[in-house]
């Protein structure tokens, strides 16, 4: 029995400590967003099997079984129960994972997967950094992000100005989709604690351009090639996707966006931890039968330029299939919650370009790579 996605809404993205949803909890802010998705749909939510919710860094605001927190919040039944998830970045694409084979398994028909992050609340590292002293001081596994992208461009050969190129497409990309209404129907408005009503993203430039990119200095090595405007942006958001079984889905008169066909999580060195999507991917599409002339819709994290450009050569991906409303760089890259978007978005992606199969990927911190394979229905 294979699971499918049956429904995909997110909050806005905003940045962190500055942006329109700073003051907005995590857990205020997913449930939130649950709620929507659920208005949206007319589903019973006593029908749920569980909530299984992925956090990168579950503490504080944010911390508890967040799950069961937000489940609350929404106002499910008290028997819906919940399970959070850390893998970094990876988290809300492995909560859908776990639903999906629980799915297979045979194991309840639907279940919410949900992805949050205050990156204002709790920031990147958490409040009270403990590294293992074994392993800080013999090893890459608490290297900064921003290292390994410098890493990724230098192995790989990733010039500034393509790295530069890549920001540039990717915030023009969202404002147009922007601007026509295409990420409307995804965002559910969220409600701030001084009471406005958040719509529409924070953290698209429109304006960005080569020549302004090009006079940023470098901010993770005095002579590197990595700047804040070939980053994602620390970043505040949530997301929801519903996964069901097909039947659960028809008989509940669900929208199913795409079936699960195939996912795969790898480990690689932290060092250059952004390519891990190529391992991933690799594995997925092995899996699922399949080879990387078949992808219609690839939606891979930008978590820097430098490790998606990597990605996308090493892959031979068709550029023309990768993020087409933009990707991180310009929507934002709240880390527990990317997973959730790019996969939802992906499988959205399916039904309005009608093409027959879709890749998710990201890259992990401490060096890991996940990727989800979607079929159109």
């Amino acid at each position: 029995m294979k699971a499918v996605i049956s429904a995909y809404a997110r909050s806005p993205f905003h940045f962190s400590k500055k942006g329109a949803l700073a003051n907005v909890r995590p857990d205020t802010m997913a449930a939130q967003v649950v709620k929507g998705l659920l208005e949206r749909t007319g589903l019973d939510p006593a029908l749920l099997e569980d909530v299984i919710l992925g956090c990168a860094y579950p503490e504080a605001s944010q911390g508890n079984n967040l799950a069961r927190i937000v489940g609350l919040l929404a106002g499910l039944p008290f028997e819906v129960g919940g399970m959070t998830v850390n893998r970094f970045c990876g988290s809300s694409m492995q909560a859908i994972h776990i639903a999906a084979a629980q799915i297979e398994a045979g194991i309840g028909e639907a279940y919410l997967c949900v992805g949050v992050e205050s990156m204002t609340m709790v920031p990147q590292g958490g409040l009270n950094f403990s590294p293992s002293p074994e392993l800080y001081e013999n090893s890459d596994a608490y290297i900064s992000m921003g290292e390994t992208a410098e890493n990724v461009a230098e192995r790989w050969k990733v010039s500034r100005a393509d790295q530069e190129a890549l920001a540039v497409q990717s915030h023009r990309k969202a404002a147009e989709a922007r601007e026509q209404g295409r990420l409307k129907d995804e965002i559910v408005p969220i409600r701030t604690a001084d009471g406005e009503l958040i719509s529409a993203d924070g953290c698209i430039r429109p304006t960005t351009s080569a020549e302004a990119l090009a006079a940023l200095r470098p901010v993770f090595r005095d002579n590197g090639v990595v700047t804040a405007g070939t980053s994602s942006p620390l970043t505040d958001g949530a997301v929801a996707v519903l996964v069901t079984t097909d039947e659960f889905a028809l008989r509940h008169n669900l929208h199913r966006l795409a079936r699960i066909k195939s996912w795969a999580t790898v480990g690689v060195d932290p060092a250059v931890m952004g390519i891990g999507p190529i391992p991933a991917t690799r594995k997925a599409l092995a899996r699922a039968g399949l080879t990387v002339a078949d992808l219609g819709v690839v939606e891979i994290n930008e978590a820097f330029s430098s490790q998606a450009l990597a990605c996308i050569r090493e892959l031979g991906l068709d550029p023309a299939t990768v993020n087409l409303d933009g990707g991180g760089l310009a929507i934002g890259h709240p880390l527990g919650a990317t997973g959730a978007r790019i996969t939802g978005k992906a499988a959205a992606l399916l039904v309005r370009e009608k093409a027959k199969y879709a890749l998710a990927t990201q890259c992990i911190g401490g060096g890991q790579g996940i990727a989800t394979i979607l079929e159109a229905i």
